[in-house]
């Protein structure tokens, strides 16, 4: 008798422990229904942030089909729609949207979750959490400032934000630039904590611009601006004062080499309108002729002088010619002081040292590598119907015009009244035109270092609207024309 009452007993322990997790209103047996272990955020959490993915983490292994957007439910001043995945003991509900600002949130695990075994959670789990103020990015400053006028026509357009944005969103979709309906094509990038729009051509005088910051630009944490930024500016009436550079006595050479000599290694070299000067002996001038005076031509080197050649002696050199050419040189340094960075302050560099493909407004531009090329395409300079617009080009270092190959040539066009004679090149070093022959270079190009056009052997005919002169070191011209401005 007493072994059948201990087995009722058995019988009816085994019942409760088994049934003690039922989706009833019995109480949960410690060890075997599911429970509530940690939320994130806490209970009673604020300043919650508004991107903030709600999670629950339990003491066990629960049935991943249990867990969805009825069981896990998010509620603020409405039902919140959301996401809601498990992994790992941790159920997540990411909200569709952001969280409002300054709102109270809550939330809920209600009992149609289980575990794997088909135990039901006894009660439902409660918290309440509160989000605070989104910080949100904000444009604190811009160049050119709203409604600013005599803007440049180089101005590259910047704003600073309030804090880090996402790189990824700074572009030419977020940050544009319009002149009336018309969008002006130009390069977006960001550093720090500013956006700069930089414009593929000038901009044109006396016009109102309108630039724009859409609320596609976020922040580091993914937060957009809460409404576009405009803001506008009206470039410069009137055109620059006219930069005058005056060359003196070596504004008469197509060619000056300094105390090193001019070589011509072609047999189509001409210097139009123009001398050939150097300080050196007339014998460290070879493969040219003014008139009837030659200077060492074979017959494949022969060059045309429309104008003199001035060299120290021996003859044709003469003491006379001497003098010329020295009061030439003197000019010549002169001139190249003048359109240096310390005379001529505040040139900008458009594109990283590379002048190819664009089209620039009178100015001073200034190599910040110290080296300029033309290799990505033809620069153009518009004058903008400004007779007297000035270019000056400042390279600590070198100028490369063109690249390797038959075809690898590059120009300079002159548009809306440019002119040769108003466009000037400071070279530190050494300037280097069109090696593979062709192509047309515009200027007076007055280098530390020499100047050479083309290579021995090449047939391509180049052409220099301007002069070349070297204050140290020689020209060297393979078939080159030169027009003197």
């Amino acid at each position: 008798m007493k072994i059948k009452i201990l087995i009722v007993a058995f019988a009816i322990v085994c019942f409760a422990f088994i049934t003690g997790c039922e989706n009833d209103d019995f109480e949960a047996v410690e060890g075997v229904c599911p429970v509530v272990e940690s939320t994130t955020p806490l209970s009673n959490a604020i300043n919650v942030p508004l991107e903030q993915v709600i999670t629950v983490t339990f003491n066990e292994e629960m049935d991943p089909a249990s867990i969805t957007s009825t069981s896990f439910t998010v509620t603020g001043t409405t039902p919140l729609a959301g996401t809601v995945t498990y992994s790992g003991r941790t159920a997540s509900f990411k909200p569709a949207v952001l969280l409002a600002e300054n709102t109270s949130y809550t939330a809920r695990i209600t009992t149609k979750a289980k575990d794997v075994m088909g135990n039901f959670l006894q009660a439902e789990y409660v918290w309440v959490f509160s989000t605070g103020t989104l910080l949100r990015p904000a444009v604190t400053a811009t160049d050119p400032l709203n409604n600013a006028v005599n803007v440049a026509l180089n101005q590259t357009v910047t704003a600073d934000f309030s804090i880090l944005m996402d790189a990824a969103s700074i572009n030419a979709t977020t940050f544009t630039l319009k002149q009336g309906a018309a969008t002006i094509a130009g390069t977006v990038s960001y550093s720090g904590t500013t956006a700069s729009f930089k414009p593929t051509n000038s901009l044109v005088l006396g016009k109102i611009y309108t630039a724009t910051i859409t609320t596609g630009a976020k922040s580091a944490a993914g937060t957009s601006l809460a409404a576009d930024y405009v803001w506008n500016f009206t470039t410069m009436l009137l055109p620059p004062a006219p930069l005058v550079i005056d060359l003196g006595s070596a504004a008469m050479f197509g060619a000056f080499g300094g105390n090193a000599g001019i070589t011509n290694q072609g047999l189509n070299t001409v210097i139009n309108n123009g001398s050939l000067g150097t300080t050196a002996a007339s014998t460290l001038i070879t493969g040219f002729h003014d008139g009837l005076v030659v200077y060492t031509e074979t017959p494949l080197n022969v060059g045309n002088v429309t104008g003199d050649i001035f060299s120290a002696p021996p003859v044709p050199g003469t003491a006379t010619s001497l003098a010329i050419a020295q009061k030439g040189l003197l000019d010549a340094n002169a001139a190249y002081l003048s359109i240096s960075p310390a005379a001529k302050p505040g040139g900008s560099d458009p594109n990283a040292g590379e002048l190819g493909g664009l089209t620039l407004a009178p100015g001073v531009y200034k190599s910040a590598s110290g080296t300029f090329k033309i290799s990505n395409g033809d620069l153009t300079l518009d004058a903008q119907g400004d007779p007297n617009a000035t270019w000056i080009f400042q390279t600590a270092s070198g100028l490369t015009v063109g690249i390797a190959g038959p075809t690898g040539a590059k120009s300079v066009i002159m548009k809306n009244g440019a002119l040769p004679k108003n466009v000037f090149w400071y070279v530190g070093s050494a300037a280097t035109i069109n090696s593979a022959g062709g192509g047309t270079m515009v200027g007076t190009i007055i280098a530390n270092s020499g100047v050479t056009f083309s290579t021995a052997g090449n047939a391509n005919q180049t052409v220099l609207n301007g002069r070349a002169i070297s204050l140290v070191a020689s020209v060297t011209m393979v078939n080159t024309t030169v027009n003197v401005p």
